[in-house]
């Protein structure tokens, strides 16, 4: 008969193994082991030390970053899903070091160093470049809409607002006066004790969702009232530019005039913000992200109050409705530039805008920002196309290569369009469309798909990232970083290691 090798799950070690023992040489885990010894975490560790040194021991930082990494890197998201690992998984094993923090600590950890994340992306951003996976040759942009941690069905429009609000009171009312008629039923039949009864829960209910919708309300106002601020603002600054350089008196007059109702407008407004509000820091109206990003506006009327359809949602109320081929989430709008040489993210940022209008030169500010230099091409689809973005790029030090709307470039089927005339100089849309039509644009234009649009397959298909697992703005922008940086560290890991495509 065969014999069979021996197996005896009960043997216990003379002298127990090395954990750099359990796994094959090479592996991701190892890798992010050296990575996180190499990485500057004195930002993480300056917020530990803060704290009060009486109480329960922290766990290291370096080991809490080291699960994150490699829980973002083979899509392991959940804290909870990584704190069982840190039991069940030989992998989570090595880099806990025998430890298994429990979920609420590495969620906690998660939560309070989201502005540290960025810090991260840049660091392993660097140590990309260092390897040579970083040219700048060619950089391609793309927007991903990923769900946020809510649901589109906790959004509420300002006009059903006002209608719940109106049902709500009415219905607490009429539960107020029936309490009221049968404590004197009940004062008069049996003293002054009174019996049990659901009213009082009742009444809780009602008045708990009628306080959540009055300040979900009274946010929406808020927001729509920014919104119409910067309408008027960038109202009067257009008049204000006309009454400067028009060569007509009558229409710089005329402009003059209407930029001092303008602003006039807007003071006005303005006395109508909370005080809170004014301090408040996360972007409202438009107002631009910390990356220059433009951010989604509520829909407001002349006298700044939500139109009936401006919607708010109870959960995230950063998050918005965003179209996703053909269907519709509440989420936010990811951004990416990927260089072409490794496909290595160069920069990220995050906005609730649904469209990518108004993203493309924001993006090249942070590749110029994150890598020192600026792209020599850049590329994007035509949700980015603005008249006067190509003029921006250049000046910016880049060449831009930007679809002006959904016909192919390269399918080699249409005609090729005849070239600008003298009296179309000044078309932007017609010079872009004659430069990605001659070869060498085409070319250029071309690699844009296979840049940029694996990269967020590799995201959200392989390792799985569709949703984010933190609310708000900081919440999502740090996780967002976070997603990047492992992306990043993954091609780093996988690249380097052949020579052929990574020079040191």
């Amino acid at each position: 008969m065969k014999q069979y090798r021996e197996w005896n799950p009960d043997q216990s070690y003379l002298f127990p193994p090395s954990p750099r023992e359990w796994l094959p040489e090479g592996h991701l885990a190892y890798f992010v082991l050296d990575v996180v010894a190499a990485l500057d975490l004195s930002r993480i560790t300056a917020v530990v030390q803060a704290k009060d040194a009486r109480g329960e021991r922290p766990y290291s930082p370096a080991m809490m970053m080291a699960l994150l990494i490699y829980g973002y890197c083979v899509g392991v998201f959940s804290s909870r899903r990584i704190a069982r690992a840190t039991y069940e998984d030989v992998a989570f094993r090595v880099l806990a070091g025998g430890e298994q923090p429990h979920f609420t600590r590495i969620a906690a950890f998660r939560r309070d160093h989201l502005k540290a994340f960025k810090g991260l992306f840049l660091q392993a951003l660097k140590l990309c470049e260092k390897a040579g996976l970083v040219k700048l040759g060619h950089v391609a942009l793309d927007g991903t809409k990923v769900e946020a941690n809510a649901s589109k069905h906790k959004a509420m429009s300002y006009e059903r607002m006002q209608k719940e609000e109106a049902r709500l009171r009415a219905e607490i009312d009429a539960l107020l006066v029936r309490a009221q008629q049968t404590d004197a039923a009940e004062d008069e039949r049996f003293g002054e004790s009174q019996s049990e009864e659901d009213i009082p829960a009742e009444l809780v209910r009602r008045e708990t969702r009628l306080a959540r919708i009055a300040a979900a309300k009274q946010e929406l106002e808020q927001e729509a009232l920014h919104s119409r601020m910067a309408a008027l603002a960038e109202q009067a600054a257009s008049n204000r530019e006309t009454a400067e350089s028009h060569p007509d008196e009558g229409v710089r007059h005329a402009a003059a005039t209407n930029a001092g109702k303008k602003e006039q407008q807007r003071e006005e407004l303005s006395k109508k913000l909370d005080d809170d509000d004014k301090d408040d820091q996360t972007p409202h109206g438009g107002a631009p992200t910390d990356e220059g990003l433009p951010t989604h506006r509520v829909a407001a009327t002349p006298e700044g109050k939500p139109t009936p359809k401006a919607q708010r949602n109870f959960t995230d109320p950063d998050s918005r409705i965003m179209e996703r081929g053909g269907s519709y989430l509440q989420g936010y709008n990811c951004q990416i530039a990927v260089d072409a040489h490794a496909q290595v993210i160069v920069a990220e940022a995050v906005t609730n805008q649904s469209p990518d209008n108004g993203n493309f030169l924001p993006m090249l500010v942070q590749v110029a920002a994150n890598c020192g230099r600026a792209a020599m091409n850049a590329s994007a689809d035509n949700g980015y196309w603005q008249p006067n973005v190509e003029a921006q790029a250049r000046a910016f030090g880049t060449e831009a290569y930007i679809s002006t709307g959904r016909e192919k470039i390269d399918d080699g089927k249409r005609a090729e369009p005849a070239p600008a005339s003298a009296e179309d100089a000044d078309d932007a849309r017609l010079r872009m469309k004659n430069k990605l039509a001659v070869p060498a644009g085409k070319a250029i234009y071309r690699r844009r798909k296979a840049i940029v649009e694996p990269v967020n397959g590799q995201i959200k298909e392989a390792r799985g990232f569709r949703h984010f697992h933190l609310r708000g703005w900081e919440g999502v922008r740090g996780e967002w970083s976070l997603v990047c940086a492992c992306h990043n560290l993954l091609k780093f890991f996988r690249l380097s290691r052949t020579p052929a495509l990574c020079p040191v």
